[in-house]
């Protein structure tokens, strides 16, 4: 009989059947018949010249009315195929149907013992997280957290104040959650944490709020204080709203006592840090420039600006006629100073012109082609060429100096006539743009403020609290235009007519813009409160160097801003804030500030709120011995800058969390904002730093780098993260970016990150299906009795365990993740769960080598729930709910952190180091079994056979044979650990070529060559390993002798004898 290999439907395929004398082995032409499953079907194959006696063939004999013998396939599977006589000699194969009583195929299907558990695959997160949350509260699990052994000491994170001001955005969720992150991983790892949560009160954004609500009938009859009840409410709605959102996060801390900025011991707290920077003579009252923004009409703080880079000024380049020259410079009559302004509007303040006395300045000859008129002018060296180009003139040098060559000229103001004078500026003064020389108006200018002091100049502003110039701009024609509207067009044109406009530039750069209004603002000297930079400056930069900055180098940020920090201007024209206590000589204005008054007023803060300060007559508020002089004072209107109202929070939360504290995290912007302002409080008070360590986070982008914009529509709100995908998902973005830089965020980044958590889960819930009938007390085996796979799936989850510890310590939460993820997907799913099915399906329930397999999952996803609590906390305390009996903990979070496996020695095992070398055949394996799946050779793995060649002096090769003597062969043998059915290898000197006739692959580093051919043997219809061991059980013909063993011992009854009755 000749066959052709074919392939048959596995549906219509269930016996072989030959027309003739029971034979003693299916032999037609040479061959047997083998029937090969593979994606539902059959494949009839030849293998010529092999034998196989009867007894040891998967196919049973039985009678057949229609044929001489019949053979059983697999059972199953659906039909006949029969040999039978045709007319003559010839013969046919023919198709004959079976007779299914529907129980085909269900013998084994019991014994096989598959996953189980109530785990959801689904995380349905908008359901499960809140209730997680809810067993959190009741078991009080952050309370309980607090009073466990802390063997690692405390560690403190101070909590910077958010605005209560609004709905929350994905800046807030990555700061909170970041936060959070760190809390859990320290107490897990042995800290004592206590986290409170705190509230930026007051301040111009909830003024302009409560403002923007009000109705245009009830502002008129808005007093301070009916404003300032109006500002605490909305502050606390906020407070209350916010504050369930951080909850939702996952977010543990005091959140039932957190601190805010409006309570009466904060404000108390906060004055009694003035009260100390007082008493060392580090705040005073002066007229200074500051930014002013006219769209709010107060003074404001350097953090509380913003620069877009889009602003155009009508920079205007005027020539000033000088009037008193030096002798050097005498026979120069028609002599002018070339200045440049970006601010028109500032020309009728300006006092002198300055120059940096180390550069080299020229008098050129300026000649327009168009015009007869020549002009000479001062102009710096190194800008004669560009000038040259931008007016439009040639410019001939008729004389060279350095700057300081020039002090002593005197020249006529272009607005009042009167005479004004160059001086000697500083290094502010460069050619990089301009003309080296600047206009220079001390009331509009930090830099011109500096150089007015030096030389006793006028600080001039004469320009009001909404921007307007008043009648001290000396021009008539000027008195009510508004500096950023129409001042500047009316000064350009005065300057035109005078004839000492040389240019109009438009000029595009950064400009400072109020935070709230997005405004421009200006630069206005006003009388204000000052905190004095200059005397605490060095204290400031000695206690830097004592901080840790996280990145180290962001300290490089931080510390050029304090050296060149002017004086903090810490008071505000504005009714909700914390009011600075100075009352006011009426007579003269002198301020009644000192230590005992401000001692009085904060004693009665403390009991009564700030609103004391509003309410109170001013008599209750002076002191004993001013109250006699009541009458001669008045009560200040200015509040404090709410940035000393966050710099006090140290102070307030010094009692509980102590102080210094641990860690400082906040976005970047706060290098200039809350760090600095805790930093020079905390200095001015205890000559120290308030924080150990700085940690910074970048902003949130979209995927393309772009700020989030709602006029782009690029906003993603928390909220529809959470409602849709969890707070999981959120969490794990967080963990996995790379925060010190900006971080992007978007759909399709979700996505992913959606994915990523499902697959954990999903891992998770196969472990736990497969430990659900294993009882860790009982159960358990020992270490040294564990297969050596498990050992080294031991020895590579504790290092992972260990490399997650240490990227939490250092903040690197992306590369915790990283590895989390790695490991779960490669050693845990792609290796240990791929080899580990078949001891946990197919193996005797209460085996060795499956209770071992139970063992060390078990040990895992309890390790690895430990591990990933800090940034999945929803799943992690899901998976925990759901682990069989024997952790004593009621929740992961009260476990600590990840424990080492139970007499696992503390060096490395070389038996552990050869399973190691020999996991590494897998790939070049793989390869080779992929190209046979290619050729049709095989279906599946457990199809093939597969022979290594390896070299025989190699560490490969003496690994090989020291795990080919190991106790545990099911489990540690070659054919296990390459998830096929039969492997064998071969040592020899030097290695062949690849074989031509079977499926192949080479690694030269490991410098072996793998081949693979069909399985001896026939497929075990339980375990579907091939094996030649098939048929040896009568009983259970269809079975390899382990499966076998395993049904008997469970009372399975032959499927021969179900046929026959």
């Amino acid at each position: 009989l000749k066959f052709k290999p074919g392939v048959w439907d596995a549906n219509m395929m269930a016996a072989v059947a030959y027309d003739g004398p029971v034979p003693r082995s299916v032999r037609p032409a040479g061959g047997t018949v083998e029937l090969q499953g593979r994606n539902r079907q059959l494949q009839l194959i030849v293998h010529k010249g092999r034998f196989f006696p009867r007894q040891r063939n998967a196919l049973a004999a039985v009678a057949s009315p229609n044929f001489g013998s019949c053979f059983w396939a697999p059972a199953g599977v659906g039909l006949f195929i029969g040999l039978a006589k045709k007319h003559g000699k010839s013969r046919r194969l023919v198709l004959c149907r079976a007779k299914d009583d529907g129980n085909s195929g269900d013998v084994y299907k019991d014994t096989v013992l598959l996953p189980s558990t109530k785990f959801s695959q689904r995380a349905n997160a908008k359901k499960r997280e809140p209730e997680l949350q809810e067993f959190w509260d009741s078991e009080k699990i952050y309370e309980r957290l607090q009073e466990m052994p802390n063997l690692n000491g405390s560690f403190t994170l101070h909590d910077g104040p958010p605005y209560a001001n609004g709905s929350l955005h994905m800046g807030h969720a990555l700061n909170k959650i970041l936060k959070d992150i760190i809390n859990k991983f320290k107490a897990a790892t042995g800290h004592k944490i206590k986290y409170i949560p705190g509230w930026d009160c007051h301040g111009l954004p909830i003024e302009l709020k409560v403002l923007q609500s009000l109705k245009s009938k009830d502002k008129k009859g808005l007093t301070p204080i009916k404003l300032r009840e109006q500002a605490a409410k909305f502050a606390q709605e906020t407070v209350k709203e916010q504050r369930t959102s951080f909850q939702r996060y996952g977010v543990w801390g005091d959140f039932d006592e957190p601190y805010l900025t409006l309570l009466p011991k904060y404000e108390a707290a906060q004055l009694r840090i003035f009260e100390e920077m007082v008493r060392g003579g580090h705040i005073y009252r002066g007229r200074k420039p500051v930014y002013w923004s006219p769209s709010t009409r107060t003074a404001l703080a350097e953090a509380e600006l913003e620069y877009p880079e889009d602003h155009v000024s009508p920079s205007i380049y005027v020539a000033f006629k000088c009037i008193e020259l030096p002798e050097d410079f005498a026979t120069f009559k028609d002599l002018e100073l070339a200045v440049w302004t970006t601010t028109p509007w500032t020309i009728p303040a300006n006092r002198a012109v300055a120059v940096n006395p180390d550069l080299k300045y020229s008098i050129v000859k300026a000649e327009w082609a168009e015009s007869d008129r020549t002009r000479h002018l001062v102009v710096a060296s190194g800008l004669v060429e560009r000038l040259e180009g931008l007016l439009g003139a040639t410019l001939t040098v008729e004389k060279e100096c350095e700057g300081g060559a020039l002090e002593g000229i005197k020249y006529e103001h272009p607005v009042s006539g009167i005479e004004t004078p160059l001086v000697i500026g500083g290094d502010y003064i460069t050619t990089e743009s301009g003309t080296g020389l600047v206009h220079t108006a001390p009331g509009h200018g930090q830099d011109d403020y500096v150089v007015g002091q030096k030389y006793g100049l006028e600080v001039a502003a004469p320009v009001d609290d909404a921007g307007n110039f008043t009648s001290e701009v000396g021009l008539e024609s000027l008195v009510g235009a508004n500096v950023l509207k129409d001042a500047n067009s009316k000064v350009t044109e005065m300057l035109e007519e005078k004839e000492l406009l040389l240019l109009r530039k438009p000029y595009s750069h950064k400009y400072p813009y109020d935070w709230r209004s997005k405004q421009p603002v200006i630069t206005r000297a006003t009388p204000q409160w000052f905190a004095s930079i200059d005397g605490l400056r060095s204290k400031v930069l000695k206690a830097m160097d004592e901080v840790q900055f996280i990145p180290e180098n962001f300290s490089n940020r931080m510390r050029p801003m304090v050296v060149g920090r002017s004086d903090w201007c810490i008071s505000r024209q504005r009714s909700w804030g914390v009011p600075i206590p100075a009352f006011y000589r009426k007579a003269d204005g002198e301020p009644l500030l000192n230590p005992d008054v401000i001692s009085h007023v904060r004693s009665i803060v403390e009991e009564k709120g700030s609103n004391a300060w509003f309410e109170l007559p001013l008599a209750d508020l002076l002191p004993e011995e001013y109250r006699d002089a009541a009458d001669e004072y008045e009560k200040g209107t200015d509040t404090m800058d709410v940035w000393f109202d966050s710099g006090s929070s140290w102070a307030y939360v010094e009692e509980e969390l102590g102080s210094p504290v641990d860690l400082y995290l906040e976005g970047q912007d706060q290098h200039r904002g809350w760090f600095q302002s805790s930093l020079i409080t905390s200095v001015a008070v205890n000559d120290r730093a308030p924080y150990k360590s700085v940690m910074t986070h970048g902003f949130c982008v979209d995927e393309n780098g772009r700020k989030m914009s709602k006029s782009i529509g690029n906003v993603i709100d928390p909220r529809t993260i959470i409602d849709g995908k969890g707070a999981d998902v959120l969490r794990y973005w967080v963990a996995s970016t790379d925060f010190s830089s900006d971080v992007s965020i978007s759909q399709n980044i979700l996505k992913a990150t959606e994915e990523t958590v499902r697959r954990l889960r999903n891992r998770a819930r196969f472990i736990l299906g497969n430990i659900h009938d294993f009882d860790v007390t009982t159960e358990s085996i020992v270490y040294e009795d564990l297969p050596v796979i498990d050992r080294c799936m031991i020895r590579r989850a504790e290092a992972v365990f260990d490399q997650m510890k240490e990227a939490y310590d250092s903040y690197s939460f992306s590369i915790a993740t990283k590895l989390l993820n790695r490991f779960a997907s490669v050693d845990l799913s792609s290796l240990y769960l791929d080899l580990a099915k078949d001891r946990l399906y197919t193996a005797g329930k209460s085996s060795h080598s499956r209770r071992s397999c139970q063992t060390v999952l078990r040990w895992i996803l309890v390790n690895m729930t430990r591990a990933i609590a800090p940034v999945l906390c929803h799943l992690s305390e899901d998976i925990w709910q759901f682990l069989p009996p024997g952790e004593e903990e009621s929740s992961v979070f009260l476990s600590g952190w990840c424990k080492p496996f139970p007499g696992k020695p503390a060096e490395v095992e070389s038996i552990v180091e050869d399973v190691e070398r020999v996991l590494q055949l897998r790939d070049p394996a793989n390869l080779a079994l992929e190209r046979a799946r290619g050729n049709k050779l095989i279906g599946l793995p457990l199809d093939a056979s597969v022979k290594i060649v390896v070299k025989s002096d190699s560490d490969l090769h003496k690994a090989l044979d020291r795990m080919a003597q190991v106790e545990h062969q099911s489990e540690d043998g070659l054919d296990s650990l390459l998830s096929v059915s039969r492997a064998e290898y071969e040592a020899v000197e030097t290695l062949p070529e690849l074989p031509e006739d079977f499926p192949s692959s080479e690694d030269k580093d490991l410098g072996v060559i793998v081949t693979v051919d069909r399985a001896d043997g026939l497929k075990c219809e339980r375990c579907w390993v091939y094996s030649t061991e098939v048929g040896c059980c009568k009983a259970h013909p269809t079975l390899c002798l382990r499966c076998a063993d395993v049904v008997q011992e469970l009372g399975v009854p032959s499927p021969l004898e179900t046929s026959a009755a």
